[in-house]
């Protein structure tokens, strides 16, 4: 049958009816007021057959007249992808020649250059048409309800566009529309002398409420009322735009995203959160704090797969908020903003209680106390030792690492993984590494406070430049190296793609630059690497050969990053000894102290990123066993794919391993949910348990045309053309270019070396992505709110990294 009654229409046959005729037969079936109608199915459009009799014969049947025409693609009305306004709809056709015309129409629209970038977009490879037909409405007003905010995301609030005449206007946005936003509960209040009614805005919000919990999420209602005072509901799809809400605890909670702090805002993987959790959970009960085993860190919560910090309890300890401002400083100022609004908040008003046990905070305080003090003498007093001993702790470590032997049981595996892989990292001292990495923290920052009135933010910036013993850097500078080798065979490397040429190195067919002992010290390195659910380099190579192209267009030999790594280094050493001298004749005492921790700093703070590096060999390590885990319950049937255990918590884990639990469903569910907020290109910095962005409650202030306002994130200036990069896996970029990202971590600073700056979205003047950018003095800006959509590739762009601020130039 090709034609169908909306009525005897539901969910289960999208794949033949289309997004917005299932929507339009679940809101029959739900006893909601439809206009009347029928759908021409897919059937139709896949032949290229138009029925036409029968098409006819059912418009009669329909009694004729004006009708609604409008297209219901199989991947359209989606719960990732609405579609909207993609195809095309035709209203008051009236005839049979009419609608046959528009019916082809509609299917002509699936083909449209906007409708096939979108799917392209939304990562939907195939769609067919299907068309719905139904009687017209002639609406006295119209319009479109939201049953959660679509601005704020905020799931307590419905928002209602109405206009006179057809929606048509609202949606097409050719008029400004009465705006209403009431709540799921209260009172609805019209705004003035508009064109609904409270009694007609409280039928608008039950209807939407009565939709939201028939169809599980919240809404895009589209709606119209008639002259006769009727509402009739055309159509109801999920909100597509909003970020997942946080768990449901029944209390008004405030969470940060702590993700981008280590240069990550694509989503994690359920193991990567598990894994996170529990090597976290082993450093706090060493340290003598009280933990849960089956969530040993409560207050890190994945929310739409990134991991947020609850700092209710923080906020609402009158001590602990005093502090929080300046605390806050790292997450930059939208988000610290958004703190101090959420301060306001009567639902945020302080309270009676710590936010943490007593006990455990005692306990951590004496055991950390002691060897903090002289751990941090001991390095100040001796720095090439501090560092000579921290590098120890890294070897050991990396020795300390025996997974299981090759005829290990799976659940001998993961025992492995969740008692043992991470037992020697995640030790107090970290073997070692621990206060010297803390010494080169401090005296990398308390020099600035020092000098204040002394020295510009800019100078200082320099004094941190061409940092030696950074363990990124020195892996930026090592892969430099495996590129000069392979200029001997530059044609190669600049006109193969990525993947074919790490294709040729797994075969053993490229020649040989010095890749495999790169991959040998750095090859448990990946973007988004604290996932153990993520590829390493060693696994999946094509990134560094993408990298070492960019690097080969590098012509100008002052541009070649090592030379530009050993500038930076000679221009910190003569800074410092400016700094001293200057400060030394404006504060005798002080410039003194400043300058030893000065010069302190350019033998510790470069260890700052030698913490986490010593961790990722136990990711790695935990990482193999996990997959061999996987291999082994795949030919039991219970994945479909070895990385399908990435996608399982380890609990989860443990009931498939122990107990045969089938989670495929579970995994399908989640693997789905996942590629879907990998598409997601912004993120919430502060989320409130409503689904409220609390940045976005904030009002933008005043900002000069074609400029765009961050944050100071490595001083300098740069004028070049920018290169929007959204993933650095394959990334190309020319030398002299600025990158413009969301975020960065480690596995995006090889592009560094060839760039004149960095802009991201997101960011702390302490992560990596303004660290390393000061160390090879490039200039960086952070905290630029949707940067990578306000930029487009190739625009020139000026960016000013001690003020913050990038510049859209204008050309001619």
């Amino acid at each position: 049958m090709t034609l169908i009654p909306l009525a005897r229409i539901d969910s289960s046959m999208i794949d033949r009816v289309g997004g917005k005729a299932a929507g339009l037969g679940e809101m029959i079936r739900a006893g909601e007021r439809v206009p009347d109608g029928f759908c021409l199915t897919v059937e139709s459009y896949q032949s290229g057959q138009l029925p036409e009799k029968e098409l006819i014969d059912a418009y009669e049947r329909l009694g004729g007249g004006r009708v609604a025409v409008r297209s219901s693609a199989t991947a359209e009305d989606l719960p990732d992808a609405s579609f909207a306004g993609q195809q095309d709809t035709y209203l008051n056709v009236e005839g049979a020649g009419p609608l046959i015309d528009a019916v082809r129409r509609c299917w002509d629209s699936l083909h449209t250059e906007r409708a096939v970038a979108y799917r392209a977009t939304a990562g939907i490879d195939e769609a067919a048409m299907a068309v719905v037909v139904q009687r017209m409405i002639d609406p006295a007003v119209a319009g479109v309800l939201f049953t959660a905010n679509p601005i704020t995301g905020c799931r307590t609030e419905m928002v209602v566009d109405a206009a006179p005449g057809l929606g048509t206007a609202i949606v097409d946005g050719t008029v400004v529309p009465d705006h209403h936003v009431i709540g799921h509960r209260a009172p609805a209040v019209p705004n003035g002398d508009g064109c609904l009614g409270k009694e007609q805005l409280e039928a608008l919000r039950d209807a939407g409420r009565r939709l939201q919990k028939h169809f599980g999420s919240p809404q895009d209602v589209e709606w119209a009322i008639d002259a006769d005072g009727t509402l009739w509901l055309l159509q109801s799809r999920p909100i597509t735009t909003l970020f997942p809400a946080p768990p449901d605890t029944g209390d008004m909670r405030l969470y940060l995203e702590v993700g981008h702090l280590q240069g990550m805002l694509r989503p994690a993987t359920p193991m990567g959160v598990s894994l996170l959790k529990a090597g976290g959970g082993l450093w706090f009960k060493a340290a003598g704090a009280t933990i849960d085993p089956r969530d040993p860190m409560p207050r890190m919560v994945p929310i739409g797969g990134r991991l947020y910090f609850d700092l209710t309890d923080f906020i609402r300890n009158k001590a602990m908020r005093k502090r929080l401002r300046t605390s806050l400083e790292v997450y930059g100022p939208r988000v610290q903003g958004a703190v101090e609004r959420v301060m306001d908040d009567p639902r945020f008003a302080p309270r009676r209680g710590l936010p943490f046990r007593v006990g455990s905070a005692v306990r951590m305080t004496l055991r950390l106390t002691g060897p903090a003090i002289f751990g941090i003498a001991r390095s100040l007093a001796r720095p090439d030792a501090a560092r000579a001993r921290a590098y120890r702790g890294l070897e050991e470590i990396r020795r300390s690492i025996t997974p299981p032997p090759a005829s290990a049981t799976p659940a001998e595996r993961l025992r492995w993984v969740i008692e043992d892989s991470h037992k020697a990292v995640m030790g107090v001292d970290m073997m070692g590494i621990v206060w010297p990495l803390v010494t080169g923290m401090l005296v990398g920052v308390v020099p600035s406070g020092l000098l204040d009135g002394v020295a510009t933010d800019e100078e200082l910036d320099v004094v941190l430049g061409g940092m030696p013993n950074n363990v990124t850097t020195e892996m930026d500078l090592a892969l430099w190296k495996v590129a000069v080798n392979a200029r001997e065979h530059r044609d190669l490397f600049l006109t193969t793609p990525p993947r074919e040429l790490a294709a040729r190195y797994r075969e053993g067919r490229l020649p040989d630059i010095g890749m495999a002992s790169f991959l040998d010290r750095y090859g448990m390195r990946a973007a988004a690497e604290i996932d153990v659910g993520m590829p390493r380099w060693a696994e999946d190579p094509s990134p560094l050969f993408a990298t070492i192209a960019n690097y080969l267009r590098v012509d100008d030999p002052a541009q070649a990053p090592d030379r530009r790594f050993e500038q930076a280094a000679q221009r910190a050493e003569k800074m410092v000894e400016t700094l001293s001298r200057r400060a030394r004749r404006a504060r005798p005492v002080r410039g003194r102290l400043a300058a030893f921790l000065m010069r302190r700093s350019r033998r510790l703070t470069g260890l700052r990123e030698i913490g986490k590096f010593a961790w990722l060999p136990a990711l790695q390590a935990a990482r193999r066993e996990l997959l061999l885990i996987g291999d082994d319950l795949v030919t039991r049937g219970l994945l479909e794919r070895a990385e399908d255990i990435m996608f399982l918590d380890l609990f989860e884990a443990q009931a498939v391993v122990h107990g045969g639990a089938d989670h495929r469903g579970l995994i399908a569910e989640r693997r789905t949910a996942y590629e879907r907020e990998l598409r997601r290109s912004a993120v919430p910095g502060a989320l409130l348990s409503d689904g409220t962005d609390v940045e976005a409650l904030a009002p933008r202030g005043p900002v000069e045309d074609g400029v765009l306002i961050g944050m100071a994130g490595a001083a300098g200036r740069a004028t070049g053309r920018a290169r929007v990069i959204r993933d650095p896996s394959g990334a190309h970029i020319e030398p002299g270019e600025i990158l413009v990202a969301p975020t960065t971590d480690p596995g995006w600073t090889p592009l560094f070396m060839t760039t004149a700056g960095l802009v991201t979205e997101t960011g702390s003047p302490v992560a990596h992505g303004p660290t390393v950018a000061r160390e090879y003095g490039i200039p960086a800006v952070i905290c630029v709110r949707d940067a990578t959509h306000e930029i487009r590739t190739g625009q020139l762009i000026t960016i000013d990294g001690s003020a913050g601020t990038v510049r859209i130039e204008k050309e001619d």
